[in-house]
This record gives structure tokens, sequence and C-alpha cells, in this order.
């Protein structure tokens, strides 16, 4: 029997290989039909080649409940509803989660799609290359230096930008008014980009304009000169001689269709750092005054808050009467002292700090030997406790009006260990990026497989867990009413549904007959009718 490659083909989301008698394999027209991406005539067709040929030949086998990790195994999830195929231990996998599907090579290529939310993914060694859609939008990157994106807005119908950073910037747009191209150092028009409403400039740093609101700002040999001006305001600034800026009490219009009045400032400095004058919030109930010629003296003025510095950062005393406290420093941050009902504090660098105020609370001892960090803002409390900056960390959450709580524990480069709110853990050996790149799903999706050795989930809501070691190498399952252990490719294997045992010992079948979960359901639909 030989294998005719011309067969192979995508169809959807699943590969599929077209078997004959008298066909032979032609291993070259194969590596060219296959090549992604320019990446042929290396290892990696080989591996393209092989996994299907290795998935068609333990389809059949799959179907009998034949379980031959790491080589080949297909299970159901353990934390949520779906399955996953893994096939040539950490190399290939595929994934159906609620409604998310994902199949990857880790890490060299992964895609993912969730129709649900119109969401697709397709990494290419991430972060090197991704493409990513969200509905009718799209974006595509290198090394975030050079990208594509694009699709509709709020606004636009139609909206295309192209990236090459920081050389050129390009935006096309149903709105021809949202149209800019730029080519830095000589010539740039961009809008909503690089924090600012508008950049335009030309022969950079000679000239650059900048429009951020309603404020425009000239400058010229970028940073030393510039002019600023807006509604009510003007300035200018030789950096670092000598600066001022005044803007006089103005009315805007708010979201509900009210006037309500905006507070003016006079700011100026001479020498800068050296001395400094500004005032801020002129026109309103809290004017401020802050005032500095370091390193000798700095003073804040406001009916809410006092502070005075003398030798600066020597000697500084702070009474805020806004959150009720006093604070003296010598030298902050590495002395201080607080106290009063909006905030307590007692810190001495390195050695020793505890800082509290209504909702927030952290410290250290013998820094960074342990810190600790903690966050109440009603539903949610937070606590954090680090070793050694990122080599213990613990992460503990709860929520104050249902009880429930989640936590998050890592060991670095050893595990992470989590539990969900309903009570689900997982446990994962090893874990070397994990810990930071927490909120990355897809470091997590393409790269953690490689080297989680062991993984061990139980879900608290089904009873169900599971456990695996070298890719299922070893694997063990259990759920009410039911169980499962296979190991070494599957010359081990047992199962166990209700009163029935079967044992597969060398792929030699003892023991009851299993049901499948397809007979079974349909057996319990015909005892209902």
């Amino acid at each position: 029997m030989a294998f005719n490659v011309n067969n192979y083909v995508k169809m959807g989301q699943e590969w599929v290989i077209g078997v004959s008698d008298n066909d032979n394999v032609d291993f070259t027209q194969f590596s060219h039909s296959t090549n992604i991406l320019g990446i042929c005539r290396t290892g990696l067709p080989i591996l393209f080649f092989c996994l299907p040929l290795l998935l068609a030949g333990f389809s059949a086998a799959a179907s009998s409940s034949w379980h031959a990790g790491p080589l080949f195994d297909q299970f159901e999830l353990t934390l949520d509803s779906g399955h996953r195929t893994e096939a040539v231990g950490p190399l290939f996998y595929i994934e159906q989660k609620e409604t998310m599907h994902t199949w990857a090579i880790p890490p060299l290529i992964t895609y993912a799609q969730d129709p649900a939310v119109g969401l697709r993914e397709l990494d290419f060694v991430y972060p090197v290359i991704s493409f990513d859609w969200y509905g009718d939008q799209f974006r595509w990157q290198f090394f975030q230096l050079l990208s594509f994106a694009g699709g509709e807005s709020g606004t636009e119908t139609n909206r295309n930008r192209f990236t090459l950073f920081p050389v050129y910037f390009q935006q096309r747009s149903s709105d021809p008014a949202e149209n800019y191209t730029a080519l830095f150092p000589f010539y740039g028009h961009l809008k909503n980009r690089l924090f600012r409403s508008e950049v335009f400039w030309v022969m950079w740093p000679l000239y650059c304009q900048t429009r951020k609101r309603d404020v425009i700002t000239d400058n010229y040999l970028v940073p030393f000169f510039h002019l600023r001006h807006g509604d009510g305001l003007e300035g200018w600034q030789l950096w670092p001689l000598m600066g001022r800026e005044q803007k006089s009490v103005t009315t805007k219009t708010n979201s509900f269709g009210d006037m309500e009045s905006v507070p003016g400032h006079r700011n100026l400095f001479v020498l800068w750092p050296i001395f400094y004058n500004e005032r801020a919030g002129i026109g309103s109930d809290n004017p401020d005054w802050q005032q500095g010629m370091l390193p000798f003296y700095s003073f804040q003025r406001s009916p809410q808050r006092d502070s005075t510095t003398v030798i600066w950062p020597f000697f500084s005393r702070i009474h805020d009467r806004e959150k009720k406290y006093e604070e003296w420093d010598a030298p902050w941050p590495f002395i201080e002292f607080a106290h009063g009902e909006g905030k307590n504090a007692a810190r001495v660098w390195p050695f020793y700090s505890h800082v509290r105020s209504p909702t927030l609370q952290n410290g250290f001892l013998m820094w960074p030997i342990y810190k600790y960090e903690g966050i109440t803002s009603a539903p949610l409390e937070r606590h954090r406790d680090r070793i050694v900056f990122y080599l213990y960390n613990d992460i503990r959450e709860k929520n104050t009006e249902t009880g429930l709580s989640q936590r998050r524990i890592d060991l670095w480069p050893l595990f992470t260990s989590r539990r969900r709110f309903d009570g689900s853990t997982r446990l994962q050996i090893f874990a070397p990026l994990e810990i930071f790149t927490a909120g990355s799903h897809k470091i997590e999706r393409d790269y953690s497989p490689l080297w989680s050795v062991w993984r061990s989930e139980r879900n608290a809501k089904t009873g169900a867990s599971s456990h695996s070691l070298l890719w299922n190498l070893y694997r063990h399952e259990s759920a009410p009413e039911r169980k499962r252990v296979s190991a070494l490719f599957g010359l081990f294997d047992y199962q166990a549904e209700g009163k029935k045992r079967r044992w597969r010992i060398a792929y030699i079948p003892f023991g009851s007959k299993m049901r499948s979960k397809e007979t079974t359901m349909a057996a319990g639909a015909k005892s209902d009718k």
C-alpha cells in the first residue's frame, strides 16, 4: 500500500489523506505542495507529512478507544466542555473547547477560531508573526515593527493601515479625511497615532507639529524650542533654559449637553529642573500652587494638600486634608512615616515597609526578598505575595459579594498552580514563561505544551480529574462512574465504567466489552422511549 500525497488536502478545518493501493509517494512533489510561507526544504515539511500519516494510521484505532500517548491520544477536556487530540508528544494538537477550535504545531504554527464571536488567530512562532481577525477587523504584524491593519470602524466602512515602524506609516480609509502617509524623518502626517490626535513633521527634528485635542504645539529642533496654543492657551519654551505657559478659564459642553468650566493654569521654568513655578486649577475650588528651586526647596499649597521639602529630597512634610493624613520623609522614598485615616506608612528601605490606605496596602521585608500588595475595591479583594521578584508568586482574589475565591501560585520555573472561582484546579510542571506573561493566552497556548511535562486538573463541578506525565506517556482520568489509566504508548490501558472493567496489555484486550460514549447515549435514548 502506498499513499498519494496529492490527495492530502485541507477541507475546512480538517486534514484528509487519500489512500490507494496503486499509488506511489512523490516526496519532491509533496515538499512543494505543502510549502507554507517558504519554510519548506527544512525539517518542517517532514513534520507536516508525518503528522497526517500518523493521524490517519491511528484514526481507526482511536475510534476503538486505543490511547497511545505520547505518540497519539484523544481525550475529553477536564476543566471545560470539549475534547483534545495530541500527537508526537507536544508537537501537534487539535482542541475544541466550548466554541473555540484550535490546531497547533507548537511553537511553529497555531490557528484558532471562535465563530461565536467572529475571532480568528494565526501565529507563526509567536510573537514573530501573527494574524488576528475580529469580526470585520484584522491585523497582521511582524515583531510589532511591520504591520497591516484594517476593517470597519464605528465611523468608517473601511480602514487599512500599513506600518514599518518607525520608518513608514500609511492609512487609507473610506473617509478621505482620515487618510495619511508618513516617511520618517523626511515627511509625515499621522492621525490618532503616537498618543496624539495629529502629528505632522518635515525633516524631523527641524519641524514637528502635534495636536492633542484642542492644544497645538509647533516644535522646532525637537525638543529644544516650541510654541503652543489652544483654547485660551498660549506658551513657549527654550528647553532647558526657560519656558512659560498660560491658560485662562474657559468653558465647554459636556456629554450631557451642559456648559461647564475648564480651570486655567500658569507654568514657568528656568534652567529646568532647577526652578519651576506652577499654578493649576485656576478658577476651581481647589487651586494648586507648586514652586521649587532644587535642591534647596520645593512646596505645594492648595486647600486640599500642603507639602514642603527642604534640601530635596531629604526632608519633606505632607499634610493631606482631603485624605486626612500627615507624612514625613527623610529622604523620600527611602524613609517614610505617615499616619491618619487616609494613609498609614512606615518604611526604612531596604529593610522594612508597610503602607496602608482604605483601599490599598503594600510592603516588603529585606527588599526584594519578600514583597506583598493588596487592594480592596468592592466587590474585589486581591492580595499578592512575591519572593525575590518573580521567583515565588502567590495571587489571591475574592469576590466579597459571593464569597467565591481564586488563587494562582508560581514557583519559577518549576510549576504554576491555579484554582478558579468555581473551585476547579490545575497544576503544570514546568513553567518558565507563564509567570512573566500572565494574561497572554497566546504564550500559554503556543509554548506551554512544550515544557509542561506534568499536567494535573480537577473540575469541582463535575468531579472529573486528569493527570498526565510526559505528554500522556502516563495518563489517568477519573469521573463519577468512570475511570481510565493508560501508559507506555498504550501498552497498558485500563478502563472502568460502572461495574465493567477492561484491560489492554501489549494491545491484547481483556475483560468486559466497553460501550462507546455514542452507543451509551443511544441506548439511553432508546430506553427513554
